[in-house]
């Protein structure tokens, strides 16, 4: 376990052979000493201080709140789109490292110790690091798609099967990129002369044998996972607000209005009041699609920003240690330590934050956790009504097709007038 052991019998610490009195009242003295050092380590520098006890009540709520939340995502079945399957793989990878890695987080946060031994001591950073690849390649992925159906709509088709492709990729991708990880993290300890005596100390470390090494590593994975998919999700929804709240496209709000005027300049006329009601329909629901997609690229938006908030601090300190060297003889560690320790909660509560944003933004994702936290009846009552709802606009739908159907000369002769 690479120098870890238990806690062992003071008798086994020294050499038995030595018998004199001298010898055991020494060996007495530096048994009596190295308990004295590890109460103090534990009761003066181990022990939980004030703001640590907060932290570690953050802990606790981000944890349940993770978990409740992306677990009711997981729950998302009524609505199979494209953007909602990367939002389902967006949890996933929230709640594994919810699960594995925040409580470990949290014990070695507050002891500055490692206690799992050495194989955990791989598995633990290594799923981290790759939820942190999942999180980031996801939301390319969800921004690239959203790109296409909005700036291009007629270059590529999203499709769920290309949905699902994408995510196994992401994940294969993910754990092969993030193999160095695993390889080069080991335990040790930072007294070697307590190794025998107390697992307090030990901790879990990149050892990478030549200093090169970790800055060419972690300035790549700052690249890779950070800097360079943020820009380019940015430029993403720049163009996707600018379609969306700017440009005069198909389906943009002044160019409803316009065709809202023209129905209404056209709507006295008798004889083309079907035609109206027809067009009316048409831009009722151009009008529901436009905010439908301005909903949807706002949450984007908020999760993209709140990813971005989270991470950069521990991009930032991962840096300013592992390249620049920056808190190697600095005379303020209890500061340095803190910042890490807040870092690593923003990592976390980042996965909590997620489902908040989606109740808070969308209606369609509000509504399942309602029902999720509803009774059994009131949820039977609420699928009963939907269902009703569901099949009145199909057969508004049909209904409306018809009359478009058996009204389409007129209605041509209506839009060469309007136009006129």
């Amino acid at each position: 376990m690479s120098g870890i052991s238990g806690n062992l019998d003071c008798n086994e610490c020294f050499n038995p052979s030595h018998s004199s009195n001298s010898s055991d009242s020494h060996s007495h003295s530096t048994m009596d000493a190295d308990e004295e050092l590890l109460k103090y380590i534990w009761g003066e520098y181990l022990h939980p201080k004030q703001y640590e006890w907060v932290l570690i009540a953050a802990y606790i709520i981000v944890f349940i709140v993770s978990l409740v939340g992306n677990s009711l995502v997981w729950k998302n079945r009524h609505m199979r789109t494209v953007t909602n399957y990367f939002i389902v793989n967006l949890s996933f990878a929230d709640v594994l490292v919810t699960i594995i890695c925040l409580p470990a987080s949290l014990v070695v946060d507050i002891t500055e110790t490692w206690f799992f031994g050495n194989t955990l001591c791989k598995v633990v950073p290594y799923l981290q690091t790759i939820s942190v690849c999942v999180s980031v390649l996801t939301l390319s992925c969800i921004a690239q798609d959203r790109w296409y159906a909005i700036c291009h709509p007629l270059m590529f088709k999203s499709t769920a099967r290309r949905a699902r492709k994408s995510i196994v990729a992401i994940w294969v991708v993910s754990c092969i990129i993030m193999i160095p990880q695993a390889i080069v993290m080991e335990c040790s300890s930072l007294l070697p002369e307590l190794t025998n005596k107390t697992r307090l100390f030990t901790v879990c470390d990149e050892h990478w044998g030549d200093e090169i090494y970790p800055k060419i590593y972690h300035t790549c994975f700052f690249i890779v996972t950070y800097f360079a998919p943020l820009c380019l999700m940015v430029l993403a929804y720049i163009q996707i607000c600018h379609k969306l709240w700017c440009q005069q496209i198909p389906g943009n709000t002044s160019v409803i209005q316009r065709k809202w005027k023209s129905i209404q300049c056209s709507a006295p006329s008798a004889a083309l009041g079907e035609a109206a009601r027809v067009r009316t329909s048409t831009v009722c629901a151009e009008i529901k699609q436009v905010r439908a997609r301005r909903k949807t690229a706002r949450m984007l938006i908020v999760v993209l920003f709140v990813f971005a908030l989270c991470y950069l601090p521990i991009s930032i300190l991962n840096i300013m240690k592992r390249v620049l060297g920056s808190f190697k003889n600095t005379n303020d560690r209890e500061t340095v330590y803190a910042w890490f320790t807040f870092s690593h909660w923003l990592i976390y509560a980042n996965s909590a934050a997620n489902p908040i944003i989606y109740n808070f933004l969308s209606g369609k994702f509000r509504e399942e956790f309602k029902s999720a936290f509803s009774c059994r009846c009131c949820g039977q009552r609420q699928i009963q009504t939907k269902r009703t709802t569901t099949r009145a606009s199909v057969d508004s739908k049909k209904s409306m097709s018809t009359q478009l159907n058996n009204m389409d000369n007129l209605s041509r002769v209506s839009e060469q007038i309007v136009l006129s």
